[in-house]
């Protein structure tokens, strides 16, 4: 059994929306960001970062209990447990590593903090705004060349890239985004939309 700590935010849904995909049984502890919930010592002795998601597997390699932070690790770990959502071929293998890490490394940090300084910032700073907005817009661009020619990220196969990305697209509306000026994503975002363990993973916790 997989105990999944997590909250709903982009991050969270990543791994909720994994779970449900594999099917692997799992159960889920709320972990309210809002109230502070990160800070408890329990969750920072899976968590140091004092970030969510976190999981506990008590099934891990060689039968031993596995702690694991940040999402793009408890990503990579689910597919090799159960062999799903990554591709097999080396190359396809690369391919949707590198847009996992992109996700990791600009998708989600850069909107992030164009979240923060369009919600949440008690001041607001035109510098900052524009900054991230501006890399914000130049992201989606990346992201819709991509799908042009693509039923998924890679290709025609659905993964984990596609399990990074999309929560994270479903929040277009915090980033002043229309996604009417990106129809590729737009149309993966619609796809994706339909799939059933997609809008269960979305409604966790």
């Amino acid at each position: 059994m997989i105990d999944l700590y997590t909250w709903g935010t982009p991050n969270g849904r990543k791994i909720s929306i994994m779970l449900e995909a594999t099917g692997l049984p799992y159960r889920v502890y709320p972990i309210d960001i809002q109230d502070g919930d990160q800070y408890d010592a329990d969750f920072l002795a899976i968590s140091p970062n004092n970030k969510i998601p976190a999981i506990i597997d008590d099934e891990g390699p060689d039968g031993e209990t596995v702690k694991l932070f940040e999402s793009g690790a408890i990503l990579l770990y689910l597919a090799e447990k159960t062999g799903d959502f990554i591709p097999t071929h080396p190359l396809k293998r690369l391919e949707c590593l590198q847009w996992l890490m992109w996700q990791m490394g600009g998708f989600g940090p850069m909107l992030g903090q164009l979240h923060h300084f369009n919600r949440f910032a008690k001041e607001k700073n035109p510098y900052a705004i524009k900054r991230y907005n501006d890399e914000t817009q130049r992201l989606w661009g990346v992201l819709d060349k991509q799908l042009t020619d693509h039923t998924f990220i890679i290709d025609r196969e659905l993964s984990i890239a596609d399990f990074a990305i999309y929560p994270w697209t479903k929040r277009f509306e915090w980033q002043s985004i229309n996604p009417e000026d990106f129809p590729h994503v737009l149309a993966w975002m619609e796809r994706m939309n339909h799939i059933e363990f997609v809008q269960r993973g979305m409604a966790v916790p």
